[in-house]
């Protein structure tokens, strides 16, 4: 796949808006190969998704970004220009189940996702012959004292210098210090289709309420338990004759789909926060 930076515009909706950036672009002979807009007419915001071929345009990253600050000033916009040639680095963290950990792994080594995993952490040992398949480093963290855990994670990510924590099927409730510090910047796989059956067995709610659909939600985590932005959702059928085990059993699938979706939405820019959702180029 051939180099591109996406540039990525929240900002106030102005007349002219589009204009000014189409011309800037067009200024620097600029070949758009994906471009994305949205309005919020309750908010009155404008959001924007550009991918550009980065040969065809001669300044390279940061002279592109110094050339685009004036622009983005006088339209007060929240920008970024990222290069997919800067790979994200990713955190993987996992409890007993492995099932989203492996899927995840097996795309991440295939090259569908465009990111670096520099590290898995986990509170289970039974995890480790995963990272030791893929030749990633491990570290087990025993959760007898929590606030010891969560102390020895936070510092892992930054000596690792993660710039995404993916919770895949990591079943502990993450501090609201490590929340706010981390915020945008750490990803959920709950196992069911939020805002039903937040918290802990949703699958064994799910059956005692008889529902007809069972979900996942991919969403990033806050303070709050279970209601950050949802980026991806997953649902498949059920019916009477499916026991709670059935469910366990099916929505794998869901909760596989949702997280591998949102993960590749995020390290492809292609999310953006707007106060308790996203708006999400896809």
């Amino acid at each position: 796949m051939s180099s591109t930076y996406r540039l990525i515009i929240d900002c106030p909706d102005q007349v002219g808006l589009v204009a000014a950036v189409s011309q800037f672009l067009a200024s620097l002979n600029a070949s758009i190969l994906e471009a994305s807009h949205h309005t919020d007419l309750k908010l009155s915001r404008f959001f924007m998704r550009h991918e550009i071929d980065a040969k065809s345009v001669s300044l390279n990253h940061e002279e592109f970004k110094r050339a685009f600050s004036a622009l983005a000033e006088k339209y007060d916009m929240r920008w970024k220009l990222n290069s997919s040639e800067q790979k994200p680095k990713v955190a993987l963290l996992a409890s007993k189940e492995e099932h989203c950990l492996n899927d995840v792994l097996h795309r991440w080594h295939t090259g569908e996702l465009n990111c670096d995993i520099p590290c898995i952490i986990a509170n289970h040992k039974g995890m480790q012959k995963y990272a030791n398949w893929y030749d990633i480093p491990f570290y087990h963290i025993d959760f007898i004292d929590k606030k010891s855990a969560f102390k020895q994670i936070n510092d892992l990510l930054q000596k690792h210098e993660i710039e995404l924590a993916v919770l895949a099927r990591f079943m502990q409730i993450i501090p609201d210090e490590m929340c706010q510090q981390w915020a945008g910047k750490i990803i959920n796989i709950h196992h069911s289709f939020l805002p039903s059956f937040v918290g802990a067995k949703p699958y064994q709610q799910a059956y005692d309420r008889g529902v007809k659909l069972i979900g996942a939600t991919c969403h990033y985590v806050t303070s709050v338990l279970d209601e950050g932005p949802i980026i991806e959702q997953e649902v498949m059928r059920i019916s009477h004759s499916d026991s709670s085990e059935d469910m366990v059993r099916k929505g794998k699938r869901c909760e596989i789909n949702a997280l591998a979706n949102g993960l590749r939405y995020h390290v492809e820019d292609r999310i953006i926060i707007c106060e308790s959702k996203t708006i999400v180029f896809n």
